[in-house]
């Protein structure tokens, strides 16, 4: 089965409303390397580094999609690996188009709301504002904080940091996946007793401990698989194109 790679994009454009959600320069959502104009099979990952590229080739994928695109760091030469990363993508015949903030905040589809599924949150509300849109999602429970830290490793399968600043038992959880640690006071000031996201600097955890407020640190990488994976189902169920996840952790 063969799709017009024109086709996809403006589904995923519409979709994930990339033309309405904020986000930052580097991101550059949506299709960020065409190819010759259809796609056959889906490759979906976290990061559009050089491994993940050269496992998408090898698996036959003709779209790889990804959370983190190819401009975080913003222009380039193109040399090394920058280089050796695009020439085998367009050797291969391989589009790739990211997705970064509108993917978190997307809510069925989203980071946010499929790591919170995955945890039995319950039902949520968008919540913390940031650029007129709503970042995470936020939740009232009665869980001993370390369930839900058990529960967080069980979602991510990888290894949670806790800092455990607040009660021991949780009330109020907010979520933001990926690096949201720096908003350790914001978070607190909504009312939070619990904030679950994937990273923050060091000195997030003291500031929370100051501010009473638990941070279940579960990884930038590990809470970031779930949205690509649940855009390559959408795809799959729309256009009945197969797929396979690149996991490639880098442990942060």
């Amino acid at each position: 089965m063969s799709i017009p790679l024109a086709d996809i994009v403006s589904a995923l454009t519409s979709e994930l409303r990339l033309g309405e959600i904020p986000d930052y320069p580097g991101a550059v959502n949506g299709l960020q390397l065409a190819n010759g104009g259809s796609v056959t099979r889906v490759a979906a990952a976290v990061d559009a580094c050089l491994p993940v590229v050269r496992e998408a080739v090898a698996s036959g994928a003709d779209l790889l999609l990804v959370h983190h695109g190819l401009f975080w760091s913003g222009a380039q030469p193109v040399t090394g690996a920058v280089y050796e990363k695009l020439k085998l993508a367009l050797d291969a015949n391989l589009a790739l188009f990211s997705a970064h903030i509108p993917l978190d905040v997307h809510p069925t589809l989203g980071n946010n709301a499929r790591l919170a599924a995955a945890l039995g949150l319950g039902d949520c509300e968008p919540f913390f504002d940031w650029k007129g849109i709503r970042l995470g999602l936020r939740a009232a429970v009665d869980l001993d904080r370390d369930e839900l830290v058990e529960r967080v490793a069980a979602a991510t399968g990888a290894g949670v940091h806790l800092c455990p600043g607040g009660p021991g038992r949780v009330r109020s959880v907010g979520l933001v996946t990926g690096g949201a640690g720096s908003e350790v006071a914001a978070m607190a000031a909504t009312g939070i007793d619990t904030f679950i996201t994937g990273e923050g600097p060091h000195w997030s955890y003291t500031a929370a401990e100051e501010l009473g407020l638990n941070v279940i640190y579960g990884g930038h990488y590990a809470t970031e698989t779930f949205g690509v994976k649940a855009l390559a189902e959408w795809l799959e169920a729309r256009y009945g194109l197969p797929w396979s996840f690149i996991d490639h952790p880098t442990g942060l």
